[in-house]
């Protein structure tokens, strides 16, 4: 196959499926399909980050907001990760797109909403519950961190859900209390209740960091794999 070949969503697909199940290896289709390994790898990551739809090619798959832009330049600033690991926290097609963002933000050019499709994000935000709080906390880690899939489904901002997650992932649970007016306190909740939220936020985690080493378990073997 040319090297100018453009290869369709679908056959992407295919290929990374099939390196998942192990029927494949990355050296192997990359000479069948004609092109580099990084290819692949960049293939790799943006099922990761987006799912297999990410990888076909049309335009409603790259719609990003001025917020989730300028969240992740700013993340990868503070030293929040690698170029790979901010992409597949954020949703972000290729790293290419990230870095172009950071050039964009240092050279101090303002980083505009792009992309069509999509549901819209909530730049708003909603008063909730402890108990909400912690149900988007506990969504948006089993979600690898899915911070707009996160603020569509429950209907609040963006920014709540990135805050809220860090703070849970800094100091733990206590770190979503409010205790801004005359609420009812969160104390309040019997130790029953606390255990399950706890628990249920702590099982969420586990299976974050289970399916990120099954990743890089199964990255590792496919590297190794013979040409």
């Amino acid at each position: 196959m040319s090297h100018r070949a453009k290869i369709s969503g679908p056959v992407k697909i295919t290929a990374i499926e099939q390196i998942l199940r192990g029927e494949n290896t990355l050296n192997r289709l990359a000479k069948t399909l004609g092109i580099k390994n990084s290819s692949i790898r960049q293939w790799l990551q943006t099922y990761q980050s987006l799912g297999p739809i990410g990888l076909l090619n049309t335009s409603k798959n790259a719609a990003y907001s001025q917020e989730l832009k300028i969240t992740a330049v700013q993340d990868y600033l503070a030293g929040g990760g690698s170029y790979m690991e901010l992409c597949k926290r954020y949703g972000i097609k290729s790293t290419k797109q990230l870095r172009n963002w950071i050039l964009k933000y240092n050279s101090h050019e303002e980083l505009k909403a792009s992309g069509t499709g999509g549901a819209p994000i909530m730049t708003n935000g909603r008063k909730t519950t402890f108990e909400e709080r912690i149900e988007i906390v506990r969504f948006c880690i089993e979600n690898q961190q899915d911070y707009t899939q996160a603020a569509q489904q429950f209907q609040v901002s963006y920014q709540q859900v990135y805050s809220w997650t860090n703070k849970y992932l800094k100091s733990g649970m206590d770190a979503l209390q409010d205790r801004r007016g005359k609420r009812k306190l969160e104390e309040e909740m019997t130790e029953i209740e606390r255990l399950r939220a706890q628990n249920s936020l702590l099982q969420a985690e586990n299976r974050k960091k289970q399916m990120e080493i099954d990743f890089l378990k199964k990255l590792k073997e496919l590297e190794r794999g013979p040409f």
